[in-house]
C-alpha cells in the first residue's frame, strides 16, 4: 500500500440552499452486489435507469471519504502551483492529446465570455506522462485509488450491465481491467469562480459554464460536488435538471462508447454545467472524476447480446450506414481533438465530422 504524503486538508463548501428543480435518480447500493439475488436486482435497476435517465447514483462502493478527500487535497494542492509551473505539462492539446494540463480561457462562451475551466488528466501507470513533483511524490497513492475504482465500482457496474444484456460474465468488465491498454483517466477540474459582471453577461446568454454534451468513453465517474452546476437532460423529457450532491456517492453517467457497443440501446448522456447558484458564486467548484474507457484496440461495434437482438438493436451509426467502425483509440483521439482545439467564437465547431458517420454536436 502507498505511503500518504502530508498534504493540507480539503475542506467541502456548504451546499446550495436555493431550492433548485432537482432530478431524481435511481440509486445502485453495491452493498447488495455481493449475494446473487442483490446483482439480479440491482442489474434491473441499472438497466432502467441508463436506458431512461442516464444518470445514477452509486452508494456503498467501497472506498472511504479519507482517500477520496485526499484526491481533492491532491487537485487542490496543483491548482494552487504557479500557471507557469501547470503549463509545463500542458500535452499538443490542437492535435487531441489531453493527459495533463488544460488552462482555462480556452473556449468562448455565451456573450464573448472566457471560460475559467482548467483541468489536469492523470491516466493509469502504463501511459507515459510528466508530472510536477506534488503528483509525482504521490503518484503510487494515485494508481492504487485508480485501481480502487476499476476493482470496486468499474468491475461490478460493468458486470450488472452484462448480466441485463444477458452477456457471457467478464464481457463487458474484461475490456476493461486496469491492466489492459487503454485510455481510462483520472481528472481533477477546477471551475474557477468569475467576477459578478462575468456571472451576468453569461445569465444575459444561455447561463452556461459548459455546453450541453456527451463523454466519449463508456462510463464517467463523478465524486459527490456540493457546488450545485451539473445539469442532466432528461431521456424521457428532454427537460434540464439540476443533479443533487448525494453524501458518499457517485454520480455516473453512459458515454458514447457504451452506446456504441449497444448498437443505440443505451444513450449517451447529455449534460451541462450551470452557473452557481447566487449562494454559491463566492467559490470554486473543484471537480474529481474518472473516465472509463475500454480497451485501445477495440471495434466499436454492436455486442452479440441476446436482449438487444430480441429487441431489434443490433447495429449502431457506423454499422446501419456500412461505414468503417472506429477503434476506441481511433475514436479518442478524433472526439478529444474536436474538444480539445481552442475556439475562436461562441459554438465554432458545432456540426463538425468527427469520425464519418458521428458528428460533434452542442446540446441544447
Amino acid at each position: 500500500m502507498p505511503i500518504p504524503v502530508p498534504l493540507s486538508s480539503y475542506e467541502h463548501v456548504p451546499e446550495t440552499k436555493e431550492q433548485l428543480d432537482w432530478a431524481d435518480l435511481p440509486t445502485i447500493d453495491l452493498s447488495k452486489y455481493a449475494t446473487d439475488e442483490g446483482r439480479a436486482e440491482l442489474a434491473a435497476t441499472l438497466i432502467d435507469a441508463i436506458r431512461t435517465k442516464g444518470f445514477f447514483y452509486v452508494t456503498n462502493f467501497g472506498i472511504s471519504q479519507a482517500a477520496v478527500d485526499r484526491q481533492f487535497a491532491l487537485g487542490q494542492e496543483f491548482y494552487e502551483l504557479p500557471l507557469d509551473e501547470k503549463s509545463k505539462y500542458t500535452p499538443d492539446l490542437e492535435n487531441g492529446e489531453y493527459n495533463g494540463y488544460r488552462p482555462a480561457g480556452r473556449r468562448v462562451l455565451a456573450n464573448g465570455i472566457k471560460d475559467s475551466i482548467e483541468v489536469y488528466n492523470i491516466p493509469k501507470p502504463e501511459v507515459p506522462q510528466q508530472f510536477p513533483q506534488v503528483i509525482a511524490d504521490n503518484l503510487p497513492e494515485i494508481h492504487d485509488f485508480q485501481r480502487q475504482l476499476h476493482e470496486q465500482v468499474l468491475y461490478p457496474l460493468f458486470t450488472l450491465i452484462e448480466t441485463a444484456l444477458e452477456l457471457p460474465a467478464g464481457y463487458f468488465a474484461d475490456l476493461h481491467r486496469f491492466e489492459n491498454a487503454q485510455e481510462s483517466h483520472l481528472r481533477y477540474m477546477k471551475y474557477s469562480r468569475l467576477s459578478a459582471e462575468d456571472y451576468a453577461q453569461l445569465e444575459a446568454g444561455d447561463g452556461l459554464n459548459t455546453q450541453g454534451h456527451t463523454d466519449l468513453g463508456t462510463i464517467t465517474l463523478l465524486f459527490r460536488q456540493p457546488v450545485a452546476g451539473l445539469q442532466i437532460k432528461d431521456h424521457a423529457t428532454g427537460e434540464w435538471k439540476w443533479a443533487k450532491p448525494l453524501d458518499a456517492s457517485l454520480t455516473v453517467n453512459t458515454c458514447d462508447a457504451l452506446s456504441f457497443l449497444t448498437g443505440n440501446y443505451v444513450r449517451s448522456t447529455v449534460h451541462r454545467v450551470h452557473v452557481p447558484p447566487k449562494d454559491q458564486r463566492g467559490v470554486d467548484r473543484l471537480g474529481l472524476l474518472y473516465f472509463a474507457r475500454p480497451d485501445n484496440d477495440l471495434v466499436l461495434k454492436t455486442v452479440p447480446s441476446p436482449r438487444l437482438q430480441r429487441e431489434g438493436f443490433t447495429t449502431n451509426e457506423f454499422e446501419r450506414s456500412d461505414l468503417p467502425v472506429p477503434t476506441m483509440r481511433e475514436f479518442t483521439k478524433a472526439k478529444q481533438t474536436w474538444q480539445q482545439q481552442k475556439s475562436s467564437t461562441f459554438r465554432a465547431k458545432e456540426g463538425q465530422t468527427i469520425v464519418p458517420g458521428f458528428k460533434g454536436l452542442y446540446h441544447d
